[in-house]
C-alpha cells in the first residue's frame, strides 16, 4: 500500500509520541502501527513517558496562562486560519483516516470535513461567549455573569473518529481561551500527529503547545493525564467501561469530566412509516464505518403489520453492500479495527443465537481479496429477535443489527429506553402525534431523538451526547462551549454606599 503520502502530513516512519511545541525526543516503547486495511504496518511510534507528559502538561499550562489574555475574537482568528489549513489538507486527511482507521473513502472525507464545519462555527462563537446581566436587589448595583476561560483542557479520544472528535474539542477551547492536551488513541496515532503538525503549524512558535500532543499508555501516561491538577477538564470519548475509571477518577481531584460513552442506539419504524426512506437510514446507520460509531443503529424496533416487509427489504440492501478495501470507492463496508472486534462480532452472533435469535442475513467473516486478506472483514449482519434479548442491551463495536417486532409506539417507546446507553434515536412515521409523542418528555430519553432520519451523521451545530451510561456530556454546536469556560457571578457597587443582600443590618 502506497503510504509516501504521510510525508506531506509530517508523519515520519518512526515518530515521537510527545509535543509540546515541537516533537520530543521520546524514551517509550515503539508503538507498531497497523493499517486495519491489510493488517500491515504502516509506520512506529516512539511512546510518551510520565517525564514527556509532564513537559508538555507545563508548556500547555503556560501558554495558556498568555492565551486566555488574548480576545477572544483574535483567538477565533488564529481557528480560523486553522480550519482553511483542514481544508487545504482535506484530501490527505481523508486518505489518511481510511489507511489508519479503515473507513471508507467517503467517510475518511466526512470526518474531515467535520474538522472544518466545527473551526468554522468557533470562529463564529468567538464574538458570542454571551453572558448574562442580572437585576440587584440593591440600589446603585449591577450584576453581571461572565465566563472566564478554564485552563487546559485533556482531550481523550477514541479510533473511530480519530480527527473529528479533537477538532470538536480543540476548535471549541482554543477559542474559550483553553490550552488542549490531546492522548489519541493507540490505535490510530498517525492522525493525531498529523492534524497537531496542521494546527501547530498555524499557531506559529509562539502558541504551538497549546495544542499538546501525548501518545502513550493508559496505565502510565493516561493516569498522568487523569490525575493532573492543571488539568481542569477532561474530554473522554470511548466505552462505557473507560468512563467508569475516568469519571471517579477526575473527580476524585475535583476536575470536570466530558464523557461521551456507549451508544446503543434504535429506530422505531411505525406502520405508517415512508420504508424508503426507513431502509435507507437503516442500512447507512447500522452498515456505515462497519458498525463502529457510537451511533451505529444497533436495534430496529418495528411494527409487526410491517416488520416482515421491512426485513426483506433490509436483507435485499444489505447483500447489495459491497465489502472490501475502503480506498476503493465502490466498497460500502470497510474492515472492523482489528481481531479483537472481529472476535467481539462472533461472540455477540454467537450469543444472539443462543438466546433465541435468527440470523437472517450474514453473520460470518467475509471473503477478500489476498492483497487484504490481513484486515478483519465481516458481513453485516441482522438477527431476527422474537423479543429484546439480553445481547440487545449490550454495545457491541461491529455492524450486527437486531430486529424486534413492536405492538405499539408505547411499546417501541418503553424498548427505545430500556437499555444502559442513552445516546441517539429516531421515529419512522407519517404520524404528527407520533412524531411529537416521540420527542416529548415521555418519549425517547436519548440526547439525540430525529424523526425520519436516522440515528447516526449528526451535524456539528447541535450540542452531541446522551444520557445515562453515555455519559452525559454534550460536544460541539449549541452551547456546549460553556463546558469549556467557568462561569463567574460579578456584582459591581457604583454608588458611594454599602447595603447588604436580604436588607441586613450589620453594626451601625
Amino acid at each position: 500500500m502506497n503510504t509516501t503520502f504521510l510525508k506531506k502530513l509530517g508523519v515520519n516512519k518512526i515518530h515521537s509520541g510527545a509535543f509540546d511545541g515541537s516533537w520530543r525526543k521520546t524514551k517509550g516503547e515503539l508503538l507498531a502501527v497497523r493499517s486495519p486495511v491489510d493488517g500491515k504496518e504502516v509506520a512506529k511510534v516512539r511512546m510518551a513517558t510520565p517525564a514527556d507528559y509532564a513537559a508538555v502538561s507545563k508548556k500547555a499550562h503556560a501558554a495558556f496562562l498568555r492565551w486566555r489574555e488574548l480576545p477572544a475574537p483574535q483567538r477565533g482568528e488564529y481557528v480560523r486560519r486553522i480550519g482553511n489549513a483542514f481544508r487545504e489538507h482535506k484530501e490527505l486527511l481523508g486518505k489518511l483516516v481510511t489507511l489508519e482507521a479503515g473507513k471508507i473513502v467517503q467517510e475518511g472525507l466526512g470526518e474531515a470535513q467535520e474538522c472544518i464545519d466545527i473551526a468554522d462555527f468557533a470562529v463564529g462563537l468567538s464574538r458570542q461567549l454571551y453572558g448574562l446581566t442580572i437585576q440587584s436587589e440593591r440600589e446603585q448595583h449591577h450584576m453581571r455573569e461572565m465566563w472566564q476561560p478554564l485552563g487546559t483542557v485533556g482531550i481523550i479520544t477514541a479510533f473511530n473518529f480519530p480527527i473529528a472528535v479533537w477538532a470538536w474539542n480543540s476548535m471549541l477551547a482554543l477559542v474559550c481561551g483553553d490550552s488542549c492536551l490531546w492522548k489519541p488513541s493507540l490505535k490510530t496515532p498517525l492522525t493525531a500527529i498529523a492534524m497537531t503538525n496542521i494546527a501547530a503549524k498555524v499557531l506559529g512558535k509562539e502558541w504551538a503547545p497549546l495544542v499538546g500532543c501525548v501518545i502513550g499508555p493508559d496505565l502510565t501516561v493516561g493516569s498522568a493525564l487523569l490525575d493532573d491538577p492543571k488539568v481542569p477538564l477532561v474530554s473522554a470519548t470511548g466505552s462505557t467501561r473507560m468512563g467508569r475509571i475516568v469519571g471517579p477518577r477526575v473527580a476524585q481531584r475535583f476536575g470536570k469530566t466530558l464523557l461521551e460513552l456507549g451508544g446503543n442506539n434504535a429506530i422505531l419504524v411505525m406502520d405508517d412509516a415512508d420504508l424508503d426512506l426507513a431502509v435507507r437510514a437503516i442500512v447507512f446507520g447500522a452498515v456505515g464505518t462497519a458498525g463502529q460509531r457510537c451511533t451505529t443503529t444497533r436495534r430496529v424496533l418495528a411494527h409487526r403489520k410491517i416488520i416482515d416487509k421491512l426485513q426483506a427489504r433490509l436483507v435485499k440492501a444489505y447483500k447489495s453492500c459491497k465489502i472490501g478495501n475502503p480506498f476503493d470507492k465502490k466498497t460500502l463496508v470497510g474492515p472492523l479495527v482489528d481481531a479483537d472486534a472481529a472476535n467481539a462480532y462472533a461472540d455477540a452472533i454467537k450469543a444472539a443465537k443462543e438466546q433465541g435469535g435468527k440470523v437472517v442475513v450474514g453473520g460470518r467473516r467475509a471473503t477478500v481479496p489476498a492483497t487484504i486478506k490481513g484486515g478483519a472483514y465481516v458481513q453485516p449482519t441482522i438477527v431476527r429477535c422474537p423479543e429484546t434479548l439480553p445481547i440487545c442491551k449490550q454495545e457491541t463495536f461491529a455492524p450486527i443489527l437486531y430486529l424486534i417486532p413492536v405492538r405499539s409506539l408505547d411499546e417501541a417507546i418503553e424498548l427505545n429506553n430500556d437499555v444502559p446507553q442513552g445516546l441517539s434515536s429516531a421515529i419512522f412515521t407519517d404520524s404528527v402525534r407520533s412524531a411529537e409523542r416521540f420527542t416529548s418528555a415521555i418519549g425517547s430519553d436519548c440526547g439525540i431523538a430525529n424523526v425520519n432520519i436516522g440515528t447516526s451523521g449528526a451535524e456539528i451545530g447541535g450540542a452531541f451526547g446522551g444520557e445515562k451510561e453515555t455519559g452525559g456530556g454534550r460536544e460541539s454546536g449549541s452551547d456546549s462551549w460553556k463546558a469549556y469556560m467557568r462561569r463567574q457571578t460579578q456584582t459591581i457597587n457604583w454608588g458611594t454606599s454599602l447595603p447588604l443582600a436580604q436588607g441586613i443590618t450589620f453594626g451601625s
